[in-house]
């Protein structure tokens, strides 16, 4: 593929627009609300039944996604590997996109008695949408050339924020006016604004998959090459060994990661719990974190080009922080909304620019030309999952012993961002300066 090319560029972005949907509406929005009103109900307090053990429904969510992360963990090594031997990105990415969206249309069906099915189908959504990604940020160098790194990684994000948004728009007006759309409550529509996710996701994809090209190397695929994602990254990590650079940002991406896919998973949650917000007043701070977010990962992408990726990421490392001090002492809505601008403002601007900061710290021998450069996003990702198995996982243990209690873990949360902001202040990024290409 054509490097920095305007068509292959937007694309690219638009599984970002596909994708972003589900993060958006099911992770973070009308499914975890949707879940603890219907699980409430369905068994008259936040103790639900599950498998036959008696588990708090907040506890139990998060215990789902740490699971799904776990799973995705190990499957990524495989799956990353057989990329890079068949040269087949864009089939996984295809294969993933469809897993996740069924698995929404599954999430129809769940009505909070069932809460095993409601587990099951929010598991199989996590594991599609994490899957995918990898291969999606595989697809990085190979579509631009590095200076172009921060704004293209920005864009992908900015356009998943504003396409989850316009979904998240008609999906709120659906749930808190049911009636304009000859539904009998806000329950259906909720179960109705899965499917749209569902829809929306594969639909949108297309034109990812249409522009993005595989590179076949038409080897075949034994059970040897099961074990070869995994040789693979063990390679990546001793060559990690080799480049300190790359390995202080690995070791402080790990620890801030923790912190970062915990907050966002847990946000609305939180807000229900802790401040007591409605259903429509959850739904209106998310809407927020989205608006936010998009101006966000573009003036972090500024702040980048003139400062440099490591001041930026540093500056928001100390933001979140903030957040999660803050989030221990809040207590009233108002606060709350303050807080959730804030954490808006530096969600986007974090992840996108640790993917292009990663994208210029690699070896110049995984190049676009390298075919191997899914395992070193692999690696990437491998790191990332492991670290949100951690942050969830926490999350709900610290909860569970502290009686329903939320706030100690963002405590918790709070050290893993001071390690990785003292780590990440050890990081060397030079900063490319080879010519611009103007989309």
């Amino acid at each position: 593929m054509v490097q920095n090319d305007k068509k292959i560029i937007n694309a690219w972005c638009f599984f970002d627009w596909a994708n972003s949907a589900y993060s958006l509406v099911i992770t973070a929005a009308i499914f975890p609300i949707y879940y603890n009103q219907a699980t409430r109900t369905a068994f008259g307090g936040n103790m639900v039944s599950f498998l036959g053990y008696q588990i708090e429904n907040t506890v139990l969510l998060s215990y789902a996604y740490s699971f799904s992360f776990l799973i995705i963990s190990f499957l990524l090594p495989m799956l990353s590997g057989i990329s890079d031997y068949s040269g087949k990105k864009k089939m996984f990415m295809r294969f993933f996109t469809m897993l996740g969206a069924a698995a929404c249309f599954t999430l129809f069906f769940f009505d909070g008695s069932n809460v095993e099915l409601g587990i099951f189908a929010a598991v199989t959504a996590s594991i599609g949408f994490a899957g995918g990604l990898v291969f999606y940020n595989a697809f990085l160098p190979e579509i631009a050339t590095p200076d172009r790194y921060d704004a293209v990684s920005a864009r992908g994000f900015s356009m998943g924020y504003f396409g989850s948004t316009l979904l998240l728009i008609f999906n709120l007006i659906m749930v808190l006016n049911p009636e304009l759309f000859g539904l009998e409550g806000a329950g259906i529509a909720s179960k109705i604004s899965f499917i749209t996710v569902g829809i929306w996701w594969i639909g949108f994809s297309q034109i990812t998959f249409y522009y993005l090209k595989d590179t076949p190397t038409a080897k075949p695929i034994n059970i040897d090459v099961l074990s070869k994602g995994f040789h693979e990254l063990k390679d990546v990590w001793y060559s990690v060994q080799h480049h300190p650079n790359i390995k202080r940002f690995l070791i402080s991406f790990f620890c801030y990661s923790t912190g970062v896919q915990t907050l966002l998973l847990i946000a609305a949650i939180f807000a229900e719990k802790e401040i007591k917000m409605e259903s429509s007043e959850l739904i209106g701070v998310v809407l927020l974190l989205q608006i936010v977010a998009i101006v966000g990962a573009f003036i972090t992408a500024q702040i980048s080009e003139r400062k440099g990726n490591q001041f930026a990421l540093m500056l928001l490392l100390f933001i979140w922080i903030s957040i999660c001090i803050g989030g221990y002492f809040v207590g009233s809505k108002t606060q709350f909304y303050l807080l959730a601008a804030l954490l808006g403002a530096v969600m986007g601007g974090v992840q996108s620019l640790s993917r292009a900061t990663y994208a210029k710290l690699l070896p110049e021998s995984s190049d676009s030309n390298d075919k191997h450069t899914a395992s070193y996003f692999s690696f990437y990702d491998v790191l990332e999952k492991v670290s949100i198995v951690i942050g969830t996982f926490l999350n709900g243990f610290i909860t569970q012993l502290s009686d329903g209690n939320m706030r100690n873990s963002m405590l918790t949360l709070a050290c893993f961002f001071i390690v990785g902001a003292l780590v990440m202040s050890r990081v060397r990024v030079i900063t490319p300066t080879a010519l611009k290409t103007e989309f």
